[in-house]
């Protein structure tokens, strides 16, 4: 990070910091779909409509409403609680309160300093429950026994 940010440093850096929220999301919403997958059976009998309500479910969901359709779940994720409660609070801060928060203090370089070491926490926060959630995600799949596993194109 530059001693000196410019407002363009910190511009960039808040969309380096809701790509990891994005990522996050992401994540979460990759679980629900596999989960809502075994749920339905979606493994072993074809039915796009059901395929399409979930995944367009899951894509309309907010960090905080996907949180809440895996809650009890998955074991891990309900053990990672406390830290996606951490990043879910510092995912609504950066997205509508950030500049609020910080006010004038773009307008100089000792505020924007602020801003970036803001941003970083905030950063940090997030990355840290997306690399949680992506170990589960990497295990999740244990659920479904591979010879399952459809082989050829499923449309959804």
């Amino acid at each position: 990070m530059s001693d000196k940010p410019s407002l363009n440093d910190v511009y960039c850096k808040f969309g380096e910091v809701s790509e990891a929220v994005q990522l996050l999301e992401t994540e979460l919403g990759n679980l629900l779909l596999f989960s809502k997958a075994i749920e339905e059976r979606l493994f072993v009998r074809k039915d796009r409509d059901v395929a399409k309500q979930i995944l367009d479910k899951v894509n309309k969901s907010t960090l905080g409403q996907l949180l809440l359709q895996l809650r009890g779940n998955n074991e891990g994720l309900d053990k990672l609680n406390d830290i996606l409660t951490i990043a879910k609070f510092e995912r609504n801060r950066l997205i509508h309160s950030f500049y609020r928060q910080h006010n004038l203090r773009r307008n100089s370089v000792t505020g924007r300093l602020l801003m970036m070491q803001d941003l970083e926490l905030i950063h940090d926060k997030v990355i840290m429950a997306y690399k949680e959630v992506s170990k589960l995600s990497v295990g999740y799949t244990d659920k479904v026994k591979l010879e399952e596993l459809p082989t050829d194109y499923l449309p959804i």
